[in-house]
């Protein structure tokens, strides 16, 4: 949940998902959309499919027990290297080394790297330092220090060398560079999204669309949303250029405007009245509100709800 992500947002999230899936056991005899819509709203929903999947082969192959070997670990689904290390070092205390984005900003003003944390160069040379400065005993807490380093003192911005304990060793400190480290890629300007966002409502129940299978917020629910062109004349092809039963909708007058944002997206959304005229698409269902908050909506459709 943290992978990127802040810690004040995941809290509820984590305190809530572990009160209905305590257990490995649970996580993985849970369905698909009640994974989802425990996550609803966290966004980067694929993580919550590998972590379902990760459990099922924890229980499958490993009776029911995180692997033990960086191996065995990494053959899991949404398991990387730095996921690898964290838990394998901090729960088992076995020497692995680990990097995130607070280890690479640490080690990148320490040592004063040239290279881009997140270039190919880069990263090797992370992992580099990551296993050479690991001890042999203690590995779990030494990579906890390290991040909370980063974290809490080594920040990217509100820099506190004063009080860092490594300060007398700072490579980036000595030579004043602790600003323009590390060196970072020029950010991708964001896409600018319109939307449409249909409001139909039969008494109580709201009209909503599932998502297709495959793509981005795969599976998730939403009100019928089509994407109308920017004043650039751009779309990002997140949503059907018109709602995919064009015939169904008629729209009204706007009753809310929202802005939300997906990764690099930055949406600007126009809730609209809607009436229903004809049969609906079999992805489209009528909603009562006492199913609404226990299904898979994306984070945009809370937005909508809550308006």
């Amino acid at each position: 949940m943290l992978q990127q992500t802040r810690v004040e947002t995941v809290v509820d999230y984590w305190l809530r998902f572990m009160a209905e899936l305590p257990t490995v056991q649970a996580l993985a005899a849970a369905e698909v959309e009640h994974v989802l819509s425990l996550w609803s709203g966290l966004g980067y929903y694929s993580r919550a499919r590998r972590l379902r999947a990760a459990a099922l082969a924890i229980v499958g192959d490993h009776g029911g027990e995180f692997p033990r070997t960086r191996a065995g670990a990494r053959a899991l689904p949404g398991v990387g290297p730095y996921t690898a290390g964290a838990v394998l070092s901090m729960a088992y205390d076995l020497p692995e080394a680990l990097v995130d984005g607070n280890v690479a900003r640490v080690f990148s003003r320490l040592f004063a790297l040239e290279e881009q944390p997140a270039s190919t160069a880069g990263q090797r040379e992370l992992w580099r330092l990551a296993w050479e400065c690991l001890p042999e005993q203690g590995a779990g807490e030494w990579n906890q220090a390290l991040m909370e380093l980063g974290a809490t003192v080594c920040t990217a911005r509100a820099v506190r060398c004063g009080e860092c304990p490594l300060a007398t060793v700072c490579r980036a400190r000595a030579t004043d560079r602790v600003a323009e480290l590390p060196r970072l890629a020029r950010p991708t300007p964001p896409v600018s999204v319109s939307l449409e966002i249909a409001w139909a409502r039969r008494g109580p129940l709201v009209l909503l669309e599932k998502r297709p299978p495959q793509g981005r917020l795969a599976g998730l629910w939403e009100p019928p949303t089509r994407e109308v062109e920017n004043g650039a004349g751009q779309k990002s092809g997140l949503w059907p250029p018109e709602f995919r039963a064009q015939k169904t909708l008629r729209l009204g007058g706007t009753l809310a405007r929202l802005s939300h944002s997906i990764t690099r997206h930055a949406i600007r959304a126009e809730v609209r009245e809607a009436a229903v005229e004809g049969s609906l698409p079999t992805a489209w269902h009528w909603v009562g509100p006492g199913d609404l908050w226990r299904m898979a909506l994306t984070g945009m459709a809370k937005k909508v709800l809550r308006l």
